[in-house]
């Protein structure tokens, strides 16, 4: 007996969410380099916001909110994740301040700036605590643990160290110089670790990647 309608709009959810994560920095860069003429990175991905590619980035983050919040497996699950939804659409509707030296930013820019700063930080931090703390749960009573089940929760593990030391890094890296900030945008790459390492995690809990071989569906634990 193939596996329910629930389970498979579930596993679906985890992947749309995945895919999305993943593609999302390689998208925003490469269509920023066709509006530009040249390849350049951003300051940041949500500096996406600031150039031709803003509806790319504002369409991406509603995606995943709407997924996150339509997302139902159990009930901390329902919460956290309806949570996380309401963050993303926050994080595109509440813009980043512009990063541009010569751009004139208001009260209202800073203050709008830093409620997205709070909801993106926090959004990562809420990701982070699917991977370290939901996705890893096993019931042996349940399901037997199998060697997938292992490897899965070590991958979680991983994905959500990442991601709470790329959101420590993001603020520190603003103390480097400025010459180096210009040539690195070290905010750029920490956010797009943290955005790839949740985007694997949920890919692995949707069954994209390392699936045991008994077909049962959506992981159950």
């Amino acid at each position: 007996m193939g596996p329910s309608q629930d389970m498979v709009t579930v596993r679906r959810l985890r992947r749309g969410i995945g895919v999305v994560g993943i593609a999302m920095p390689f998208v925003l860069t490469l269509g920023n380099a066709l509006f530009a003429g040249r390849l350049t990175l951003l300051e940041s991905i949500s500096g996406a916001y600031h150039t031709g590619m803003r509806d790319v980035f504002v369409g991406s983050m509603c995606a995943i909110g709407v997924f996150l919040i339509c997302y139902r497996y159990r009930p901390l699950d329902d919460v956290l994740s309806s949570v996380g939804g309401a963050l993303a659409v926050a994080v595109a509707l509440f813009p980043t301040a512009s990063g541009a030296r010569d751009d004139t930013v208001s009260a209202t820019d800073i203050l709008v700036g830093r409620v997205h700063q709070v909801c993106a930080a926090a959004l990562f931090l809420l990701l982070a605590g699917f991977c370290l703390f939901l996705f890893t749960r096993t019931d042996p009573a349940v399901v037997p643990v199998t060697p997938e089940k292992v490897l899965r929760n070590r991958v979680y593990r991983v994905c959500g160290v990442i991601i709470v030391a790329a959101v420590a890094l993001a603020p520190a890296s603003t103390l480097l110089p400025e010459t180096v900030q210009e040539a690195v945008k070290p905010v750029f790459w920490c956010e797009t670790v943290a955005v790839l390492a949740f985007g694997v995690a949920w890919l692995v809990k949707g069954e994209a990647i390392i699936r045991d071989g008994s077909g049962r569906g959506v992981d159950p634990t």
